[in-house]
């Protein structure tokens, strides 16, 4: 990898969970509970049922809310309040990181499938929250998810970057896919490559990948 490969770059587009903080967190295994425990309730169907549900609208529609959304009508504000009230006691400050992120030029932002006030709470606890010029979650694209490219133009639109002078960190592969088409520079932040067309780099150390562009 080249840092003149990012000499463009004047956004720095970044997705949160499990690339903002390592998968050892496991913050996921406590929404992936609640979402299950919601739309049993919800639904009115057995914990089997539900976590069959959630896997698969996840599969088809990009986030379980998706497709809660398109198959019941659910009302995203209590859910995405509800799944994500989960404790982040054990998220602790990186300095490696917080000092790689402040050093690279431009403006840095945050875009997240989840909430924007999730998402504050989890920069706040990792010690990066007065690095992001803006954090946008999925109510910000109408509640359309990433990997849908109508949810990336949205964020797009209302922040003004431009995609051919950005960059975009993601854990998900397949959230990486439009970014590429917009013509952003795509880095897959996760332990284990995923080799696709769509991706240009990959790292497992996102502090270090980022200190070596700085």
């Amino acid at each position: 990898m080249s840092r003149d490969a990012f000499s463009h770059v004047e956004t720095w587009v970044f997705d949160l969970d499990n690339t903002l903080y390592p998968p050892e967190a496991r913050l996921f295994d406590q929404i992936e509970v609640r979402m299950t425990a919601w739309v049993a309730r919800v639904l009115g169907v057995d914990e089997a049922e539900a976590n069959r549900v959630r896997t698969d609208y996840w599969a088809r529609y990009g986030t379980t809310l998706a497709g809660l959304m398109r198959e019941h009508g659910v009302d995203p504000a209590p859910y995405l309040e509800d799944v994500h009230d989960i404790t982040l006691d054990h998220l602790v400050s990186d300095a490696a990181l917080v000092e790689a992120i402040s050093r690279l030029p431009g403006r840095k932002i945050v875009y997240t499938n989840g909430s924007e006030p999730y998402a504050r709470r989890v920069l706040a606890a990792r010690g990066l929250a007065p690095l992001f010029d803006a954090v946008y979650g999925v109510e910000h694209a109408g509640f359309l998810p990433k990997p849908e490219r109508a949810a990336f133009d949205a964020i797009i639109a209302l922040d003004g970057f431009v995609p051919s002078r950005a960059a975009m960190f993601e854990d998900d592969p397949r959230n990486l896919a439009e970014p590429h088409g917009l013509g952003m520079m795509t880095v897959h932040v996760a332990p284990l490559p995923a080799p696709a067309s769509h991706i240009h780099h990959h790292t497992a150390d996102l502090a270090a990948f980022l200190a070596a562009l700085a």
